[in-house]
């Protein structure tokens, strides 16, 4: 496929092919990896891949070039992350295309994504001027002060979904109260969730030494949570591969942030409109083909409308028109890769054999899975549990309040859940019984907007949260720091 001209004079091929980013483009120490269009199957180039000797070398790199960073002007941090997102705005076509090609969104999604990156990049902007820190009560003559400091050199690992935002999300606000910054990319979405965003900083005079972008497999991911120089890993992906990256890096006492999956509820209590119900249900499903950590994997709707709901989703679901997003317009695009089509092709067959009823989809072409709607689904079911990241609808009815807060604790993830209801008090008490990060009250699961703390409890993270007002928390650590006119004489 040819590269449009806009592309190639944000990102020239020639820059990226065969390389990653440390400052300056070179190559990996490892074999590259082929950058593959999931739609077509063609291979759009190569990026280097590093392995635990260039995570070793960047990281220290990163170290040494952070202390110059953190002593600038505040104003000049925040200068140049609103120099990005201007560089962002400037080149919003060629990320988009980048997005759609490799990551496999349609032209929607890509478009929202880049547009919350930008939000990212301006909020984060705001950062280096807020307050630091507080005074706390002493005795005369003593000052006493709580300040947040940067943590050093956060490592990175970033996932193949949303690639640019989940990558930014951290490196942004990372970069932003004085730290540098490792990334490591999904292989899978290399360019569009780390050269992009090296190329953005680059363009935009971030100096060099601060944000080294380097795609790698597990080698790399463990060189990063054992490196000294690392302070904190800021992960995004599943619950199993968060789980190995924990203990890895709990081992050498770094701090943590665990962003993992979810099989999250939307509860359509049975005086809920019909329509926005399913308007709701549509989206927080079928969004970017179910490759969301928020996606909405379980449709609890109460028994009364449960028939009429079911009827009307199953129709939706056969109208929803799947093809390649970089070619026309379409509600969904391929899946990541064959492995993850695999998957949730497995994970419906096996549902199936359980006694659920395929009521629509179930099949696929390629990577291009058809939207699926499986009814019939119990507790004991595969689909009840599991998270399938697959454009798969599980319906299951429930027929009191009490019964629908039972179905969705009935988990061992916690990120998000969604009520729909005309009753704002009812839907609340219900809610407040939920075991969630996020609780949306008539909206559906998968919402995000950057000035709100993100993150799941359980299976789907450690606690921890980022965005918003979590940020400071996020990547600075206190420092107590008292200060006296003269030195007191000690009696001993």
């Amino acid at each position: 496929m040819s590269t449009p001209a806009s592309t190639a004079e944000f990102l020239p091929h020639t820059l990226w092919h065969q390389r990653l980013f440390t400052g300056s483009w070179q190559a990996g120490n490892a074999v590259s990896s082929a950058v593959i269009e999931p739609a077509s199957g063609l291979s759009l180039g190569e990026v280097a891949l590093a392995d635990a000797t260039q995570i070793a070398s960047s990281a220290q790199q990163a170290a040494e070039a952070q202390r110059g960073w953190y002593q600038l002007p505040y104003e000049e941090r925040a200068a140049l992350l609103r120099k990005t997102a201007q560089l962002a705005e400037t080149h919003f076509a060629s990320i988009v295309d980048w997005l759609v090609r490799e990551s496999g969104s349609t032209q929607a999604k890509a478009a929202f994504e880049t547009n919350i990156t930008i939000k990212a990049l301006y909020e984060s902007a705001a950062l280096p001027s807020r307050a630091q820190g507080e005074v706390l009560p002493s005795s005369a003559g003593r000052l006493s002060l709580a300040r947040r400091r940067p943590r050093g050199v956060i490592g990175v690992i970033s996932p193949f979904n949303f690639p640019l935002y989940l990558a930014m999300r951290a490196v942004a606000p990372a970069l932003a109260t004085g730290n540098a910054v490792v990334l490591k990319p999904d292989p899978r979405t290399a360019v569009c969730g780390g050269l992009v965003i090296a190329r953005l900083f680059e363009l935009a005079g971030l100096p060099k030494g601060l944000l080294h972008v380097l795609p790698g497999g597990a080698e790399a991911g463990a060189a990063l949570t054992s490196d000294r120089h690392i302070a904190m890993i800021q992960f995004t992906g599943s619950t199993g591969a968060g789980r190995k990256v924990g203990e890895a890096a709990g081992k050498h006492l770094k701090k943590v942030s665990l962003e993992l999956g979810g099989k999250n509820a939307l509860i359509v209590l049975d005086d809920a409109d019909l329509d926005l119900a399913l308007a709701n249900a549509t989206w927080g499903v079928y969004l970017h083909q179910g490759q969301i950590c928020m996606s909405t994997g379980r449709l609890l709707v109460q028994r009364g409308i449960y028939q009429r709901f079911l009827d009307k989703l199953v129709t939706k679901a056969r109208s929803l028109v799947v093809g390649d997003p970089a070619s026309s317009e379409v509600h969904l695009g391929p899946l990541i890769n064959a492995q993850q089509r695999d998957h949730a092709a497995q994970v419906v067959k096996a549902a199936v054999e359980a006694g659920a009823s395929l009521d629509a989809g179930g099949t696929y072409e390629g990577l291009f899975f058809q939207p699926t709607v499986l009814s019939g689904v119990t507790r004991d079911n595969p689909a009840f549990h599991e998270e399938i990241f697959g454009p798969v609808a599980v319906v299951i009815p429930f027929d009191t309040d009490e019964h629908a807060i039972e179905l969705a604790n009935d988990t061992d993830y916690g990120l998000s859940a969604a009520i729909l209801s005309q009753n704002v008090g009812r839907a609340l008490k219900l809610g407040e019984q939920l075991r969630v990060g996020l609780l949306h009250i008539n909206d559906q699961t998968v919402n995000d907007e950057v000035i709100n703390p993100f993150g799941g409890v359980g299976a789907s993270g450690n606690g921890t949260s980022i965005g918003g007002p979590a940020n400071w928390e996020e990547f600075t650590q206190w420092q107590w720091l008292t200060v006296k006119g003269d030195a007191p004489a000690y009696p001993l």
